[in-house]
């Protein structure tokens, strides 16, 4: 179905390419809120995302999912900003609602978010976008690799990193509490 969207959007089609960017807006809006830990730059990147696809929807090959294509646009977009402006203000409380759950699950879970995204905004950019396109959104190392355009030895690296932080992040409330 994404396939026929985007060789209609390719064409011309504006209300193929309204669907496309519709059904991929949530997970783009969610990884550059959480890359970027700024609402009204998440906001931004997002919409400057949605414009250079609709210029640019010509030029995707189908290699992997829309959605992939989406996200190395505005992780690029995310890089610049942060070359060309060292003042960018973060949000350390961004947490996701999940109101599927009970009261109590929903507290745990939060906390459990707040505690994790604690310890990864302290991440460098590099190692957190790895981090967060693998266990927030399911992305395979080549693909993280294509995203972040590095190899899938570095992907690894920085995951690993990322993984070892927060165990001794654990071991050392373990440890206290």
């Amino acid at each position: 179905m994404e396939d026929k969207l985007i060789r209609l959007a390719q064409k011309g089609d504006k209300k193929a390419m309204e669907k496309l960017l519709q059904r991929n807006y949530p997970i783009l809006k969610g990884y550059l809120l959480k890359i970027t830990r700024n609402e009204a730059l998440s906001d931004d990147l997002t919409q400057e995302v949605m414009v250079r696809a609709i210029m640019k929807i010509h030029k995707y090959k189908p290699r992997g999912k829309f959605s992939t294509w989406l996200i190395t646009i505005g992780t690029n977009l995310f890089r610049d900003k942060i070359r060309k402006d060292k003042r960018l203000v973060f949000d350390d409380s961004i947490t996701k609602d999940e109101s599927t759950n009970s009261l109590e699950d929903q507290v745990m879970i939060k906390e459990s978010i707040r505690d994790i995204n604690s310890i990864i905004q302290k991440f460098p950019e590099e190692k957190r976008m790895v981090f967060i396109l693998k266990h927030y959104y399911g992305y395979r190392y080549d693909e993280i690799a294509g995203i972040m355009d590095c190899p899938i030895g570095t992907v690894r690296s920085r995951l690993h990193y990322c993984i070892k932080e927060i165990k001794n992040h654990v071991k050392d409330v373990d440890d206290d509490g």
